[in-house]
């Protein structure tokens, strides 16, 4: 049976792989595409004005080229950023072509009227859109993301004499890009609000676990805060699961550098000279990293939330223990319950609520030249290149958060 790793009320599907699954399972496709919007595309670098969007046939002819690919491909979810949202003719374009081809599209614009959004294609056949949310960040960078809610329907729900629910988020959104230093603190605040939005979703709505997508583009590397916050909230990247990558050459969220260990990382935080944390002094090591204290920062409610999270036991303060489990290391205790319960997972396994989950079966680039960190010439669908995932689903057991 798969593993769903568990994050306060997160649920999010592991990508082991089943040797020995008695049936294989259909599968289904997940493509993201930031497909540069006509009004960002320049035609001539001397002319920084002139744009793409000025230019009906280059545009046009462009993005019939982009829908030949997606439709080609024909993904069971699309999720695209930078979609000319503020011209009728490209948004009809796109709505007529997916609409033709069985997808449902469901569109956001970014605030301030700003021009490109984003858009999600899903498959008819293959999904029930049960609810589609909007998420504003309402920050400098005029972002936004999209919460779609689906139940998976024919022919993925081949178990229909159980009790296995057949439903997943899918979030779709474009960060923004850290011109400078103190924008990518910008976008570490956007992901925190994604997750923040999932919670509050989950909870309004008394869902039980299930697998979340996040798909988008993130304007950041592995190195990065928002990928390494992600992947301390125990999302792994389909990606590294499918080339079998690790995080083993990258850097710890926040605290950990190559010369910090966590007895230095623990003594950073209790600046007060306490043996534990306490929770003025965390706020003084959030200060000093440049975390709180600025428009950009934490809000105060924010950075209240992460020290909950942290204070396990809720006494007001945190010893080593609870930031070795809490911080230095925050996926390691799924990983421990996961092996201290190994055998009543499995001796109960009946008696537990189901949910469906995905394995990671490929994940492709293309042009598949950037795999190997080349940009080849004469690619001009876009400046970035899309990435398209094959997900084999799997029954597994859920565990309630504690």
């Amino acid at each position: 049976m798969g593993r769903i790793s568990r994050t306060k009320s997160y649920a999010i599907a592991s990508s082991i792989v089943q040797e020995n699954q008695q049936q294989t399972p259909p599968s289904i496709t997940c493509t993201t595409f930031n497909i540069l919007a006509p009004i960002y595309k320049r035609l001539n670098h001397e002319d920084q004005s002139c744009r793409e969007s000025d230019y009906k046939a280059c545009w046009l002819t462009r993005n019939q080229r982009i829908l030949d690919w997606l439709l080609y491909e024909r993904s069971s979810i699309i999720c695209l950023q930078e979609f000319w949202i503020g011209n009728d003719e490209f948004v009809n374009l796109y709505d007529k072509r997916l609409g033709d081809a069985g997808y449902i599209n469901l569109k956001l614009g970014r605030t301030n009227n700003r021009g490109d959004g984003l858009l999600i294609a899903v498959q008819k056949e293959y999904f029930t859109v049960v609810n589609h949310k909007e998420l504003h960040f309402n920050d400098c960078g005029d972002r936004v993301a999209q919460l779609l809610h689906l139940e998976l329907a024919f022919p993925f729900s081949q178990c229909q004499n159980s009790d296995v629910r057949h439903e997943i988020l899918i979030v779709n959104t474009h960060l923004l890009f850290p011109h400078d230093s103190s924008l990518c603190l910008v976008r570490l605040h956007q992901v925190y609000k994604i997750l923040q939005y999932v919670e509050s979703y989950q909870k309004e709505y008394q869902l039980k676990p299930l697998p979340i997508m996040l798909c988008g583009d993130w304007n950041g590397s592995k190195r990065g805060h928002v990928y390494q916050f992600l992947r301390s909230q125990g999302f792994v990247s389909s990606y590294d699961a499918a080339h079998h990558y690790t995080d083993a050459d990258a850097h710890k969220y926040l605290l950990r550098r190559a010369s910090l260990t966590e007895r230095d990382a623990f003594a950073f935080l209790k600046v007060d000279n306490e043996d534990c944390i306490t929770y003025s002094g965390f706020c003084e090591a959030l200060r000093q990293l440049n975390l709180i204290g600025h428009c950009h920062g934490l809000s105060a409610e924010e950075t209240k939330d992460l020290w909950v999270q942290a204070d396990i036991n809720g006494n007001g303060v945190i010893d080593y223990k609870e930031f070795l489990q809490q911080i230095w290391n925050s996926t390691g205790s799924d990983q421990r319950d996961d092996k201290n319960g190994q055998h009543d997972d499995e001796a109960n396994d009946s008696e537990e609520d189901q949910t469906i989950g995905f394995n990671v079966k490929s994940a492709v680039f293309f042009p598949p030249e950037v795999e190997k960190s080349r940009w080849p010439e004469d690619y001009s669908l876009s400046d970035h290149a899309r990435l398209t995932v094959v997900f084999s689903p799997t029954r597994m057991s859920c565990h309630p958060p504690k």
